[in-house]
């Protein structure tokens, strides 16, 4: 399928919505929370209709859906979660798609970051719980590549999503951290003091967004998936590297 141009489709998109369409309960991925609510701000400018937003780790946010939570939009941190959903019938036919790449890193708050330092990194660790997080089974896979198991046995500090395993480091409980690039942009956190991981470390963070079936406002929930695309630029600046949308409906 060839994908149509994000300023085309945004133009299309605010164009048809519906005089009725008011609000959108929009499930976000917290590693891409802070840029989502830009994002949203602006939408909510443009067509008046509200986005109220819930974040928290993507396992999290799953499982409130398949028990019904009413959202009209699930922004996850991975793909599979949001493939499971459209193979359990949850989201409406080709709304499935990449909305951006998520990037990991190295964080030590008091001293500048390296990959050596991480090579060798003894003391404890700040990252996602793997079963809940995409970006701290990204954590978890790079300690495994740099044999650090033993090394760390007993000093990880899990946080249930990666915002709390960035506060853990923010906070100074430990020194350093494995948490989204994007947390630490929207931080400002100087850049000598992360370190980028290379994406071959680690698995896949493709992040997937998703209509649900549930929802009430199809129009709307597509006109706010097609917006997303056209904020590229943006979501690059914010820490990512981003994969150009391709909703079909």
């Amino acid at each position: 399928m060839k994908s149509l141009s994000p300023l085309w489709l945004l133009l299309f998109s605010l164009c048809a919505l519906p005089s009725g369409a008011t609000e959108l309960k929009v499930a976000v991925a917290a590693n891409f929370h802070p840029v989502f609510q830009q994002i949203a701000n602006g939408f909510e400018r443009e067509t008046g209709i509200e986005v109220k937003v819930a974040s928290g780790a993507s396992g999290a946010l799953y499982t409130q859906i398949i028990h019904g939570a009413p959202f009209d939009v699930f922004l996850s941190a991975d793909s599979a979660r949001p493939e499971r959903l459209e193979q359990q019938d949850l989201i409406l036919p080709d709304s499935r798609t990449t909305y951006a790449t998520g990037v990991l890193a190295f964080w030590n708050r008091q001293a500048p970051a390296t990959e050596g330092q991480l090579r060798h990194w003894h003391t404890r660790l700040a990252i996602a719980n793997a079963r809940t997080a995409p970006y701290g089974a990204a954590a978890e896979a790079v300690i495994d590549k740099l044999a650090l198991k033993d090394a760390l046995k007993g000093k990880l500090l899990r946080g249930n999503s990666v915002v709390q395993a960035f506060q853990y480091v923010d906070s100074g409980n430990v020194q350093g951290g494995l948490v989204a690039l994007s947390l630490l942009t929207a931080r400002g956190i100087a850049p000598e003091h992360y370190w980028t991981v290379p994406a071959h470390w680690h698995g896949s963070l493709e992040q997937q967004g998703v209509i649900l079936k549930r929802t009430e406002q199809p129009e709307a929930a597509l006109a706010l998936m097609r917006y997303l695309q056209a904020q590229h630029t943006l979501i690059t600046q914010s820490g990512y590297a981003p994969s150009a949308l391709t909703v079909s409906r």
